[in-house]
């Protein structure tokens, strides 16, 4: 009974013991069920809700190709509404490596390369730049001749997945012409596209690289549109989703006059030099010629390093010289006589004896005819281009005011024109001279060499342009512009000098004697309405001398400024610069 007892109670205890394990036991596999459930339901619903777009983009990505659709650029005309810039068609190659095996991708490039004579590694260059990832096609090369087109074709089985597509290319109808105005458009480099894809900028675009392609670049370039495809896994287009338009540039009116630009470029033909041609009213420039020059053409498609080498040699013809800095010579005599009548000491009834030379502590500052003309007043001394007339008056007016009406009339700083690579020039103080020449400061010296256009003194034709229009209009500095803009804008732009009537006068009456019968006798045409100017030559050593006119027409009644300018051409202002005004100012009033 013991025995039993004993064994019954124990058979019990050892009952519950399992009933209880295997209770914990489904337990447990319940808990841990349910753990991995939720998980995956967890993570289902993070990737549906959290993911889903991302992921949709992905498989989207895999199965969408977009094909992009540039936009037309803008066109830009003449005042008179003539094309200067426009967009033609033509045929690009592009490649899709994300459709390729890379196994076939070395000798796809290797024949690619071949047909396009082109370096294979420029080929990968390009694709490297893209990301053999990168959704859309990949521009390798613009303007295809007809003869690559053939090829491409022909091995059509051996190039899969490149393709030839009609592209959109800048084209500039009158080659040279305008050429430093117009600029030219050129595809974005590395670090342009890294800068501008924050603006919509991508692999292949074109941007403005130089002149008003590049400041006008915005209201010119438009908004990108694309084609959506479904394709299969080998690429094969399944149907067409949608399009969204391309937004075309601005077209945009300039302020040339293209028979003025004609006429300012065969002018200048091959002499270095730059010739200005603007309204002296409203600061409407009419022409800006700059030689050596190029033809934008070039760069609608691939520049390889013979043809850049070519363009190299010419003596670096994108640097617009009607920008860039030159001593004005005697051309800044007229701010030398403006500073001497407004200072009071000089007024305009002033008359001074000229000599050989003005002897400025031990300095001879020689007259150019070597003897002097007697004594003169300020109309005789512009028509006869004094040196030793202005001389005096500058130096007793003093190079604080000469600096004073200098920088009033423009020069110093830069005009604003809407070109890129404008310069200030420079109108030197004491400040510059002892921060350039070891502290050693301002001399009467100088003073009397920027008295006549020498010495630190640069100025561009443009800003010579400028103070020449504001002795045309009556006394205000206008600001030269090429974008066609408001009357309103144009009166708000001009800056008046607040010179006094008998001084205008006293310049004006001066600048027609010079072509009267002074030194500006060339223009003295009848053909021609009544012309005021003014001449210079400016010393260059070690080269030959730099000649300068400047001139404005009708004298009553100004409606051009022409300013040509020939660096070292060895020849005086009168013999070499005042010819190309006059071919100007007859294209101009023909």
């Amino acid at each position: 009974m013991i025995t039993v007892g004993s064994f019954s109670k124990a058979s019990s205890k050892e009952n519950v013991r399992t009933v209880g394990k295997q209770f914990q036991y489904v337990l447990i596999m319940l808990v841990i069920s349910l753990l991995l459930f939720g998980g995956i339901g967890w993570r289902l619903a993070y990737l549906q809700l959290e993911q889903g777009k991302a992921n949709r983009t992905k498989a989207e990505s895999n199965r969408i190709r977009i094909v992009p659709k540039p936009p037309v650029r803008g066109n830009l005309f003449d005042r008179q509404g003539k094309v200067l810039a426009t967009t033609r068609l033509s045929y690009s190659a592009y490649v899709w490596p994300r459709a390729q095996k890379e196994a076939d991708w070395e000798e796809i490039r290797r024949l690619l390369a071949a047909i396009l004579e082109m370096p294979a590694e420029e080929i990968q260059k390009r694709v490297e730049q893209a990301g053999y990832n990168y959704s859309s096609l990949i521009p390798i090369v613009p303007s295809l001749t007809p003869a690559q087109i053939t090829a491409i074709e022909e091995y059509r089985h051996e190039l899969k997945w490149v393709e030839v597509d009609v592209s959109k290319i800048r084209h500039y109808p009158h080659g040279k012409l305008a050429a430093h105005v117009l600029g030219y458009t050129g595809e974005l480099d590395r670090e342009e596209l890294e800068r501008k894809k924050k603006d919509g900028y991508r692999l292949g675009d074109l941007i403005g690289k130089m002149g008003v392609e590049a400041t006008l670049e915005q209201q010119l370039r438009g908004e990108w549109g694309g084609l959506k495809l479904e394709v299969d896994g080998s690429g094969k287009v399944l149907r067409f989703l949608g399009e969204e338009p391309a937004k075309a540039g601005k077209n945009l009116t300039l302020t040339l006059d293209m028979e003025v630009q004609k006429a300012a470029e065969a002018a200048l033909d091959q002499q270095r030099g730059a010739i200005v041609a603007l309204d002296p009213n409203n600061g409407e420039v009419l022409a800006i010629a700059s030689y050596p020059s190029f033809d934008p053409n070039i760069f609608s498609s691939r520049i390889t390093p013979e043809i850049w080498k070519q363009l190299q040699a010419r003596g670096n013809p994108f640097l617009n010289l009607a920008l860039r800095g030159f001593p004005p010579a005697s051309t800044f005599k007229v701010v030398t006589a403006t500073a001497g009548m407004e200072s009071g000491q000089y007024p305009p009834n002033t008359i001074l004896g000229t000599s050989a030379a003005l002897n400025v502590g031990g300095t001879l500052f020689r007259e150019w005819n070597r003897a002097g003309f007697g004594s003169m007043g300020y109309v005789s001394a512009l028509a006869w281009s004094s040196n030793t007339f202005h001389g005096q008056i500058g130096r007793g007016v003093g190079g604080e005011n000469l600096i004073k009406w200098a920088r009033l009339y423009g020069f110093g700083k830069k005009t604003g024109i809407e070109l890129t690579g404008e310069t200030s020039g420079l109108i030197a103080d004491d400040a510059w001279k002892r921060e350039n020449f070891n502290d050693w400061g301002w001399t009467v010296g100088d003073t009397v060499n920027m008295s006549i256009g020498q010495g630190f003194t640069l100025a561009t034709p443009l800003q010579v342009a400028v103070m020449f229009a504001a002795t045309a209009n009556g006394g205000y500095q206008v600001k030269p512009h090429l974008l066609q803009i408001d009357n309103e804008q144009k009166q708000q732009e001009r800056v008046n000098l607040n010179l006094k009537p008998e001084t205008i006068d006293t310049l004006r009456k001066g600048l027609r004697a010079v072509v009267a019968g002074g030194t500006g006798g060339r223009l003295n045409v009848p053909e021609l309405p009544p012309i005021a100017g003014k001449s210079g030559t400016a010393e260059a050593p070690p080269g030959e001398s730099h000649a300068w006119f400047g001139a404005f027409a009708p004298f009553d009644k100004p409606e051009i400024v022409v300013v040509a300018f020939a660096e070292h051409s060895g020849g005086g202002g009168s013999s070499v610069a005042a010819p190309m005004v006059l071919e100007v100012m007859k294209a101009y009033f023909k």
